[in-house]
């Protein structure tokens, strides 16, 4: 292989692992990045707009469809999208009840929604990985814009802007209601005298502290580097692509083949994801003695 096909294949791979991303260049101003090195001089305050853009729509469907349904509901054995919605709904209290001992009316609807938005954000991994960063570089192009300067990320569960924002929500949830149901004496309590008692009180903090913020890290990561790992064995599949017929039909099994095991994966990380918060909020709720 020569170097120029090797940056090709390298280029490719850094395309699709690039953001659409807005923010204000320090040389170039406000704007659209052209390149991996102009996001990340952006900083902070760069947005990632394809992710924000593919979580509101996916978020916003499964309202729609629930909504929806809720309107249609009929008494009886239930038929179709009522089924299934039904289902689903039926899936999720099986697990609070399962998981969670307290009484709080949010609990069941914030799984609800947890696990239809991560899975439905998961789901875009099984879109050919060029399909829509293609239609949209065409759509670009249609007004003066280079394609080949325009990004298109379309798993937001890949970003972990997007993982560590769901993450954040739900640690926040749970300080939240840690306070809420224990006061600010029981919880500084928790995270001082457990679990050696008053004159533990150092290690105490730093095991309870580590405890605490390792429940937001993992959430993160955990779906972030899963998903991450299962759109770059895509993008790698894909390269095969073009180079002859054997590399084709080599490369369309290996792709139906990982899709098939990817909707495990991408259903298995949604689960996972409620499962946490539910029981992470369990734990909240619940008073050491």
């Amino acid at each position: 292989m020569s170097s120029s096909e090797i940056l090709t294949s390298q280029g490719y791979i850094q395309h699709h692992l690039t953001n659409l991303t807005l923010g204000v260049h320090p040389e170039h101003g406000f704007g659209f990045a052209h390149s991996s090195a102009d996001a990340a001089a952006m900083g902070f305050w760069a947005v990632n707009v394809d992710t924000v853009f593919f979580s509101v729509l996916l978020g916003g469907l499964f309202l729609w469809f629930f909504k929806g349904v809720a309107e249609k509901v009929t008494a009886g054995i239930p038929a179709g999208a009522q089924n299934f919605a039904e289902w689903i709904v039926d899936f999720v209290e099986d697990n609070v009840r399962g998981s969670f001992n307290a009484k709080n009316a949010m609990v069941a609807p914030l799984a609800l929604t947890i696990f239809a938005w991560v899975f439905l954000m998961n789901l875009m991994d099984l879109l050919p990985v060029d399909l829509l960063p293609y239609l949209f570089g065409q759509f670009i192009a249609v007004f003066g814009a280079d394609p080949h300067h325009v990004f298109l990320r379309v798993v937001p569960t890949t970003d972990p802007n997007a993982t560590f924002g769901m993450a954040l929500t739900v640690f926040f949830l749970v300080l939240f209601y840690s306070v809420k149901m224990k006061g600010v004496g029981g919880f500084l309590g928790e995270l001082t005298l457990q679990p050696f008692g008053k004159f533990g009180l150092p290690a105490n903090l730093l095991l309870e502290g580590i405890s605490l913020l390792s429940k937001p890290l993992s959430l993160a990561l955990r779906l972030f580097g899963n998903m991450y790992a299962g759109e770059m064995i895509f993008i790698l599949i894909a390269l095969l692509y073009g180079g002859s017929m054997t590399l084709n039909i080599t490369g369309g099994l290996l792709q139906f083949v990982w899709a098939v095991f990817h909707i495990l994966i991408i259903t298995l990380q949604a689960f996972i994801f409620m499962v946490l918060t539910i029981v992470y909020l369990d734990m909240a709720h619940q008073e050491h003695h």
